[in-house]
C-alpha cells in the first residue's frame, strides 16, 4: 500500500466498484447512445439542447469508466488492517483537531461510501501528518491556506465496512 498509485480496498468496495464499471460501459453506454441517436433525429444539433445534453452526460460517464478502470486496476484488495495503535491506510482514526474529536478513515473515499465517516486521503496534508502515529501523539501539518495545524491521536481503530 506504500506504492503512490496504488489505492487500498475492501473486497466489498472492489466489487461495488466493479458493479459499476460493469453496468456504465455495458448498458450505460447502450442507453446514452439511445438517447443521443434519438435526440439526434430531432434535426438540428445547433439548438437541440437534449443532444447536447446527452452528449455531457457522455462524457461524464466516460470520464467516471476511466476513473473506476485505473482505480481497480490500481488497487490493492485486502482486509481492512487490524489495528495496531498506529495510524495507516485503512484505519479509523480519531483525533483532536481545534480543541474537537474528530473521526474519520484514512484511505479511499470509495471505501467508506455507506458509511458515516469523513475520509482523508493519506495524500492530503493531514493524512501525511498522521500517518505512523500512535495514539497521544501530535503533529502539525500547513493547511492550503498556508496556516499550521496541530492534530493530537486521540484513538486508532479498525475500519469494519
Amino acid at each position: 500500500m506504500a506504492e503512490t498509485n496504488k489505492t487500498w480496498l475492501t473486497q466489498s468496495a472492489y466489487d461495488r466498484l466493479k458493479a459499476e464499471l460493469d453496468q456504465l460501459s455495458g448498458e450505460g453506454r447502450r442507453e446514452i447512445a439511445a438517447r443521443i441517436e434519438a435526440a439526434r433525429e430531432e434535426g438540428d444539433l445547433k439548438e437541440n439542447g437534449g443532444y447536447h445534453a446527452a452528449k455531457d452526460e457522455q462524457g461524464k460517464m466516460e470520464a467516471r469508466i476511466r476513473n473506476l478502470e485505473e482505480l481497480l486496476q490500481n488497487a490493492v484488495v485486502s482486509a481492512a488492517p487490524t489495528s495496531s495503535g498506529v495510524v495507516e491506510i485503512g484505519t479509523v482514526i480519531t483525533v483532536e483537531l481545534f480543541g474537537e474529536e474528530e473521526k474519520f478513515l484514512l484511505g479511499s473515499r470509495e471505501i467508506a461510501e455507506g458509511t458515516e465517516l469523513d475520509v482523508y486521503s493519506p495524500e492530503s496534508p493531514l493524512g501525511k501528518a498522521v500517518l505512523g502515529l500512535k495514539a497521544g501523539e501530535t503533529a502539525s501539518y500547513t493547511a492550503p491556506n498556508g496556516n499550521d495545524i496541530s492534530v493530537k491521536i486521540v484513538g486508532v481503530e479498525t475500519f469494519r465496512d
